[in-house]
């Protein structure tokens, strides 16, 4: 209809045009023409139309042949599910019967199979988790299959069962040596000559190794324990196989051993001790070497005062006795008072020498314990702060200022004890010297009387 419509538009157009053309040029037969082309464009546009209508009449007919068919096909679906419903049924109703048959021929060989499969389940954790597994891999697969099973065991599956668990009581009272992967601490797995100790332990070489029942893994431990611990593995690997070997063994398989890991070491426990136990240690180390240089001064100077003893008449200016006696030399002609006191300022001059860092040590050794108490009260100060904080509720976070405030007081004491013993060796040692001088001096004075009195 669109496209008559728009042919009556064009003609009309074309009328207009034509009668004005018409008027102008007085062209009649262009009217004819127009004319004739809309009646050839009807006729077109009804033969279209018709062919649409057979398409549209045509397309109705299969819709409804399809239709038909698939009602067909819904009837004959629904009577076949109405049948499978009924066998359905049946097949259920004759289940509960086999299944009601079943458990009065089995009697009790059903309490059996709860038993095995309880049995095999309960032995597959304790089979995986072992150290055999780590020699003879596999063998809770089985184990797992029959923990799994619906029917009845076998005969040879309750044979498995009973090789599985006695190989476990057996190989748990050896000792074995076996090549195997061991993962390295830097990931890289190597083979190994590995030795297990009953189901206790993992040994090697290197000392003892973990196994891992996740991963199925054999790797080192990060940290090994004491060496006198070690020495046990060494004598292991050295024993034959007819002789016997002490060694110390983990009884839970590895937990001690990872617990020592963590056991922090003495030069752990140093640096726990913070800047306040560093100054402690090094107020020791100043302790120390004074100590080392004034012994060994007064050694030598003991020495020499030993050797100027057995030469009193020559005095040698290398010692103090020799230069004590030089002063006697120098001055005989005195009266026995003014000797006396030129003796004295002597010894007096000698004194200082004699008795230099002495002091020293004695103020380190009181020193050292305040700067533990000093860490101490630093360390529960952070301690308190921490509570604040976070709270009590994890011990950890307050382990490492107690630490300090433990450390420094034992570094303190460790520090203060020995430097005590030093002075007091050292002290001991510049008295016995000045004792020497004073004993010579008075015998000097002594002697100076006795000829003046003469």
């Amino acid at each position: 209809m669109k496209k008559l419509f728009k042919g009556f538009a064009v003609a009309a157009v074309l009328t207009v045009s034509a009668g004005t053309a018409l008027n102008a040029h007085a062209n009649t037969g262009a009217l004819d023409k127009i004319l004739e082309q809309v009646k050839q464009e009807r006729i077109s546009e009804g033969k279209i139309n018709k062919q649409r209508e057979q398409e549209f009449l045509s397309e109705r007919a299969d819709k409804q042949s399809l239709l038909n068919k698939a009602k067909s096909e819904l009837a004959s679906e629904k009577s076949r599910g109405e049948s499978l419903a009924k066998q359905y049924a049946q097949n259920e109703n004759t289940l509960a019967e086999k299944e009601a048959a079943l458990q009065s021929a089995q009697g009790t060989l059903g309490e059996m199979f709860g038993v095995v499969r309880r049995a095999a389940q309960d032995a597959i954790g304790s089979i995986e988790a072992s150290l055999v597994s780590a020699e003879k891999p596999g063998r809770a697969e089985i184990l797992r299959s029959l923990a799994a099973a619906k029917e009845l065991p076998t005969v040879r599956e309750l044979e498995e069962l009973w090789i599985s668990l006695q190989t476990e009581m057996t190989e748990s009272a050896k000792v074995s040596t076996f090549e195997t992967e061991v993962a390295g601490l830097d990931g890289n797995p190597s083979m190994k000559k590995v030795t297990r100790i009953g189901n206790f332990n993992l040994v090697t070489d290197d000392g003892y190794l973990i196994y891992s029942p996740e991963t199925k893994s054999i790797q080192p431990l990060g940290k090994q324990p004491d060496g006198y611990i070690l020495d046990g593995i060494a004598e292991l690997e050295n024993t034959s196989s007819d002789n016997y070997a002490g060694v110390y063994i983990d009884p839970t398989r590895g937990a001690i051993l990872r617990i020592n890991t963590q056991k922090a070491t003495l030069m752990e426990y140093f640096h726990q001790g913070g800047v306040v136990g560093y100054i402690i240690t090094a107020l020791l180390a100043l302790g120390m070497l004074i100590t080392l240089i004034r012994f060994v001064d007064l050694t030598l100077t003991t020495s020499k005062i030993k050797s100027q003893l057995k030469n009193v008449a020559t005095p040698n200016t290398n010692n103090p006795l020799g230069r004590i006696l030089k002063v006697y030399h120098d001055n005989k002609n005195q009266d026995v008072e003014n000797l006396e006191l030129k003796l004295d300022e002597a010894i007096l001059r000698e004194t200082p020498r004699i008795e230099a860092g002495i002091n020293i040590i004695k103020i380190l050794a009181a020193i050292a314990p305040l700067l533990g108490l000093l860490g101490t009260v630093i360390g529960m100060i952070l301690t308190f702060q921490t509570i604040t904080l976070f709270g009590t509720g994890d011990p950890k976070i307050m382990a490492g200022n107690i630490s300090l405030a433990l450390v420094t007081t034992a570094l303190g004491l460790i520090a203060a004890l020995p430097l005590i013993l030093l002075h007091a060796l050292v002290a001991g040692r510049s008295k016995s010297v000045l004792h020497i001088l004073d004993e010579q001096s008075a015998g000097i004075v002594a002697t100076h009387a006795e000829k003046e009195k003469a």
